[in-house]
């Protein structure tokens, strides 16, 4: 194995990337800085992200940069405003001590002006997302008839976002002379169409399989009824205390609602998507880049390009429709030789796609039992219990109220103290998971519980429909009333919701119907978000049975729960308040 001093990189470089921590190069970086620092040949490099292709690249162009031109003479495209960054940043760091070279990151959601300021002074190296290269090309602020590198990273992310034209756009623009590299991790028919045309006879490496996903991956599923997903996937978070994870959903509108839930139930958690402005992106993602979140809720579209180190785990609450994605979707984790877990939460009739991931990635999934309730205390209680263990004591300031706390203290004995410690934490959490149900699904079971449901429905039972004057139009979903709901202080703990249906300007919303009057009380007078509320019941609205201890899977996909006093509400206290790391901060 080659070292990176062996690679033929200068001393100011080298420098700089031991001093970042660089030990030794990744599979990716041993095949492609030595190609690239000897030959001139265009170059399709297959590796996952987190396999360290920013260094595979940057590295040896910024060795061969000429410092002493203020010509643009590299361009990388990418496909987000984040990878844009990252990557500028990184090349920052990879010439601190090299002669000054001006990296100017370019891409929309920002001021154009100030980027063609920064153009304008000089930039020996731009990296920027395809739809702000073309603005900057047209209006003639940036040059590239110097330009002697060409970086497609994420090729195949670029592609997939509709950036065919622009890449054709750009790609025409440069010289015939230029040594093009086209990194992907996935080699589809647009990325092999993009090669055939605009590359000269490129070598091809690769640090795995063609499509193959991260190696360091496990990859399981869990089956369950499609009404308890969102219940599994509490589990799962709630079995892992140190959970940092991102939660893929398949549209919009299912991201921002199960975002809403975790956020209602008191998980540290937020979404991303397409619908958001630059700003609540930006914000978004500084604060799980700074894990003040743990759980990410994202699409597709809104999670290409991003670069998070250290992700636990990646989870499909959708298997997505384009197989190849999970590639994408799973190799948001395992990054930079680190271990990774990717989950899919499916149902029945979805086993067959993941013996086709199998196929795609060649990886075996594991078949994974979603944990039963008293797993998920035993699991929340070491943890807490291994956080007071590791607390660090500041003996100076707690020594002047000792004497008065252990007085407090006398008349209990070591066990009763550690139980009543305990139990001051727990006894919410435990009566949360107190009888809760098993999740775990099998194609039979789920057909009978789906009768045994449809059966109930038609006896009728113990719930009443209500109409309330808000809908869509007001900015409202499923996990947003609930939140609401829960943060009004008249609603009593212990009501339990059942289904919730979501129009454009009105909701129905079943609720017990002995508590039927209490929320009309609570709900008629009140305010949302600025909007004075109507709720009257719904005359032949056909009331619903329910004995669900976790809660019902609601119409728009989320999920009815009883409301328990430890339960966040925003701004409030979390169910659990430490030692469960998924919890709200």
């Amino acid at each position: 194995m080659l070292t990176f001093e062996e690679l033929g990189l200068k001393p100011e470089i080298l420098k700089a990337i031991l001093e970042i921590g660089f030990l030794e190069p990744t599979a990716i970086q041993q095949k492609t800085i030595p190609h690239l620092l000897n030959t001139k040949q265009d170059l399709i490099a297959l590796a996952q992200t987190g396999s360290g292709k920013t260094a595979a690249f940057g590295l040896p162009v910024l060795n061969q940069i000429d410092g002493d031109s203020k010509k643009t003479q590299s361009l990388v495209l990418c496909p987000t405003r984040e990878l844009a960054i990252q990557i500028a940043n990184d090349f920052n760091s990879f010439t601190k001590y090299s002669k000054k070279l001006d990296v100017v990151p370019v891409y929309g959601g920002a001021s154009i002006e100030t980027q063609i300021k920064a153009l304008n002074k000089g930039a020996q190296i731009v990296v920027g997302t395809p739809g702000r290269v073309v603005d900057l090309i047209k209006r003639k602020k940036l040059k590239l008839e110097d330009i002697e590198w060409v970086v497609l990273d994420e090729a195949d992310e670029m592609l997939n976002m509709g950036f065919k034209d622009d890449l054709d756009f750009i790609l025409s623009h440069t010289p015939d002379q230029r040594q093009t590299l086209l990194f992907s991790a996935t080699m589809s028919k647009e990325v092999l169409r993009i090669s055939n045309n605009y590359m000269n006879n490129p070598e091809e490496i690769s640090s795995g399989k063609r499509n193959q996903g991260a190696d360091k991956v496990e990859h399981f599923y869990f089956v369950v009824n499609g009404r308890d997903k969102y219940l599994a996937l509490k589990r799962i978070a709630d079995i892992n205390p140190d959970i940092y994870a991102i939660i893929f959903c398949r549209t919009k509108r299912e991201t921002q609602e199960i975002s809403d839930q975790l956020m209602a139930d008191g998980y540290n958690a937020d979404c991303l998507h397409g619908d958001l402005s630059q700003a609540q992106r930006d914000a978004v993602m500084g604060r799980y880049r700074k894990k003040n979140l743990q759980m990410l809720v994202a699409t597709d579209v809104a999670a290409r390009g991003l670069d998070v180190n250290e992700i636990t785990h990646v989870i499909n609450y959708n298997i997505p429709d384009d197989l190849e994605t999970y590639t994408h979707r799973s190799g948001r984790t395992g990054r930079a030789g680190k271990a990774g877990i990717s989950m899919a939460i499916i149902g029945p009739r979805d086993l067959n796609k993941i013996k086709q991931l199998e196929r795609i990635l060649g990886k075996t999934f594991t078949k994974a039992e979603v944990p039963a309730g008293d797993a998920v205390i035993e699991k929340q209680l070491m943890a807490f219990i291994e956080k007071v263990k590791a607390t660090k004591v500041d003996e100076k300031q707690i020594e002047p109220f000792i004497n008065n706390i252990a007085a407090e203290f006398e008349d209990l004995s070591r066990e009763e103290l550690i139980k009543k410690f305990v139990s001051l934490e727990f006894n919410k959490f435990l009566e949360y998971y107190k009888n809760s149900a098993d999740l775990n699904q099998n194609a039979k079971a789920g057909r009978e519980r789906d009768n045994k449901d449809r059966g109930d429905r038609r006896r009728g039972g113990d719930f009443n429909k209500l109409f309330l004057n808000i809908g869509e139009k007001d900015n409202l979903n499923a996990g947003t009333l609930l939140g609401w709901i829960n943060g009004l202080q008249s609603v009593p703990n212990g009501i339990e919701f059942g289904k919730i249906d979501v129009q454009r300007s009105f909701t129905f919303m079943e609720v017990e119907s002995q508590h039927e009057q209490t929320i009309l009380n609570a709900l008629n007078g009140s305010e949302f978000d600025g909007r004075k509320v109507v709720a009257e019941p719904k005359m032949g609205g056909g009331p619903r049975k329910s004995s669900r201890p976790e809660g019902k899977r609601n119409s728009s996909g989320g999920s009815g729960f009883k409301k328990r006093s430890g339960d966040r509400k925003p701004g409030g206290r979390a169910r659990v308040k430490a030692g469960s790391g998924s919890r709200r901060k």
